[in-house]
């Protein structure tokens, strides 16, 4: 049964990478979540306790005091520790509606459904906002998850707010909303049937194939132009995929919603997202062409971005399924970033800057071009939008009709 999350969150804080395992002891900080430390390797999970997961690792995050770190006793006490299970807790959240003011992106306005990502993706930005719960940004971020249960009723209730004003709401720009613990919680879902009955407009981010599942609303959506989704393709080669999103749909799946999408009215881009030098960037072109094929209209694309724990993480991951190119891959994406893993300011951080940065934007640009996407851009409307009635007014209709 799910836990609530006001039982487990000040227990997780207090002991985010602690186990009541033996062969468990504590480290001091600086041997934990840097790359290149002595002691780096310790810190790596049995490839049979981590099978199907993304990272490597699940080093402490940054605000926690002290860190742990398996290793084996003599005792053989490696052998009782349990493979990491996926576990939802239930989260009675305060709000829904998360505003920002960035100006590198498109949207003021989002909701996450879910806190973590079930779908392990070693590359995954979001990944260090799993340490504010008192987790890891490694293996906790993929099983140790997070379901607003009450997601629809706050929206619900914020939108039927006299000072809230219709905006694009971006669905998933954190957490993938149509991750795996979806299917049995369907707070997405129950979020798009409140956007529905508002006439509001969204905007979905998924790699998942499970947004076909919502089809009937999405269309209904799409005919007032309330609605565009946009579907990740990372690779088109399924091995770099199962590699870097062990529980992602296929890159195949990924295109047959562009299709299924496509053909009832809803309006698709493809996002090449995030382009790692020397790993995916050569199929720039290809992937662009693809999901044209299959019916994308619009593109966009996003560089690598190695934030916070991220950038050790992500490390681990090279080292262990492409030490060919790790080199590479690391030195490319530095020069991008004037010499760091990673620049945080506006507009750089997704797109990077210098010759390799502008290589990269100019074959996106050309392939754009040829393949006719981004020729219109579809705005989605607010002027549609109806305020949900709040109770009071409901029960005023009910009795006004005598029954």
């Amino acid at each position: 049964m799910p836990k609530s999350h006001q039982e487990t969150r000040a227990e997780h804080r207090r002991a985010a990478a602690a186990s009541t395992h033996p062969g468990v002891e504590p480290v001091e900080p600086a041997l934990a979540g840097r790359g290149g430390n002595a002691r780096a390797e310790d810190a790596l999970i049995d490839q049979q306790r981590r099978r199907g997961r993304g990272a490597r690792s699940n080093r402490v995050g940054r605000f926690e005091g002290e860190a742990r770190e398996t290793f084996d006793d003599g005792w053989e006490g490696l052998g009782d520790l349990e493979p990491f299970k996926t576990e939802v807790y239930r989260e009675t959240a305060k709000s829904i509606i998360a505003s920002n003011d960035s100006p590198d992106i498109s949207f003021e306005q989002s909701i996450n459904p879910y806190r973590g990502c079930e779908h392990g993706c070693i590359y995954c930005f979001a990944r260090p906002t799993h340490c504010y719960l008192g987790h890891s940004a490694g293996l906790d971020f993929e099983t140790k998850l997070y379901a607003k249960i009450n997601a629809a009723h706050l929206l619900e209730r914020e939108l039927g707010d006299p000072r809230y004003r219709a905006k694009v709401i971006a669905l998933g720009a954190v957490t993938d909303p149509y991750q795996p613990i979806e299917r049995e919680h369907r707070l997405t879902r129950s979020l798009l049937e409140v956007l529905d009955r508002t006439s509001h407009p969204v905007g979905i981010v998924t790699k998942s194939a499970l947004v076909l599942r919502d089809i009937d609303v999405l269309a209904r959506m799409a005919k007032r132009d309330l609605v565009k989704v946009a579907i990740s393709v990372t690779t088109l080669n399924r091995q770099i995929a199962r590699k870097m999103e062990p529980r992602a749909a296929t890159p195949g799946k990924r295109l047959e919603a562009i299709t299924a999408l496509a053909s009832a009215g809803v309006p698709v881009a493809v996002m090449v997202a995030p382009i790692v030098p020397a790993l995916n960037d050569s199929e720039i072109e290809s992937i662009l062409s693809a999901a044209r094929g299959a019916g994308a209209s619009e593109a966009g694309y996003v560089l690598l971005r190695l934030p916070l724990e991220l950038k050790t993480l992500f490390r681990e991951w090279l080292a262990s399924e492409f030490p060919e190119r790790a080199a590479r891959v690391i030195n490319l994406l530095r020069s991008m970033h004037g010499g760091k893993d990673y620049t945080p300011e506006w507009r750089t951080r997704q797109r990077g800057k210098g010759p390799y940065a502008d290589q990269i934007a100019l074959r996106f640009r050309l392939a754009v071009s040829r393949l006719g996407l981004n020729e219109r851009n579809l705005k989605l409307r607010t002027d549609l939008f109806q305020p949900p009635a709040a109770r009071g007014d409901q029960l005023l209709l009910f009795d006004r009709d005598g029954q």
